[in-house]
């Protein structure tokens, strides 16, 4: 059952947020301490600390999990963190389709989203009602302990960004390639094709092609293509600039004359 439908035929989200913050008056020196926030968009030992909190909680099995993409930055290294202890305790659909559901419930539940961006929620306040709201949905373990560390350390209004990179994960293990397409007008279906028929040779056998298109005019034509960290830029915009900084440098200007 969805995480909402679950709110819904429980208590409501709106009402276990308030009663916790209620029972949790803010003092000057809680809402100090609470402003100050860990950069989850930066290298730094936070990831570290969310692994060790996730090896506490995860399967007794000793092998080492192999990660099938490599992801950079903080939010890299905690959707690595999570991968690593869901698939060591074979819960990696569930805690995708756990932590996807918490993400939908922010967007659509203003209290929730209000909750987890405030600054001066002291961060017990912050642990106890996601620990109230994981017991209620009855979260996995490993949802439940990601939601606990991204709580104290105040890491709740990034958890979008970290599913994401989550789901990049989950896919390349599945062994689907997401492709992000950028182009003025949408495809027409036999470029569409052709570029998803080019991808897969380029990708290889035993990879699935998932094709995702962006219109943006400030490309002003032709395409970016975007996959596995990688970026192939053929847009005119591109090449417009490419050649404004090949005229501005004089010694191709005699180029010009030949």
């Amino acid at each position: 059952m969805a995480f909402a439908n679950r709110l819904r035929s429980s208590l409501p989200l709106q009402v276990l947020v308030s009663k916790v913050l209620r029972s949790e008056p803010l003092s000057a020196a809680a809402t100090q301490r609470a402003v100050v926030r860990p950069s989850l968009t930066k290298n730094n030992n936070n990831s570290d600390e969310l692994s060790r909190n996730f090896n506490s909680i995860a399967s007794k099995k000793e092998e080492k999990v192999k990660l099938p993409l490599v992801l950079f930055g903080g939010y890299g290294k905690y959707a690595s963190a999570l991968y690593i202890a869901a698939a060591k305790t074979d819960s990696l659909d569930k805690v995708e389709s756990e932590i996807l559901d918490f993400v939908q419930s922010i967007k659509k539940t203003p209290e929730l989203s209000q909750f987890t961006k405030d600054p001066t929620v002291p961060a017990r306040s912050r642990v106890k009602a996601m620990a109230e709201i994981s017991a209620k949905v009855e979260h996995s373990d490993i949802t439940k302990n990601f939601l606990a560390v991204l709580a104290e350390h105040g890491g709740l209004n990034h958890v979008e960004a970290i599913a994401k990179k989550f789901v990049e994960l989950t896919m390349a293990h599945k062994g689907i390639v997401e492709v992000n397409v950028t182009s003025v007008i949408p495809l027409p279906a036999e470029e569409e094709k052709e570029l998803k028929e080019t991808m897969q040779e380029i990708l290889g056998q035993g990879k699935t092609v998932k094709l995702e298109q962006k219109i943006d005019p400030g490309i002003l034509g032709g395409l970016v293509v975007e996959f596995q960290q990688k970026m192939v830029d053929i847009s005119i915009k591109t090449r417009a600039r490419q050649m404004e900084r090949y005229l501005q440098d004089p010694k191709h200007w005699g180029d010009l004359l030949l």
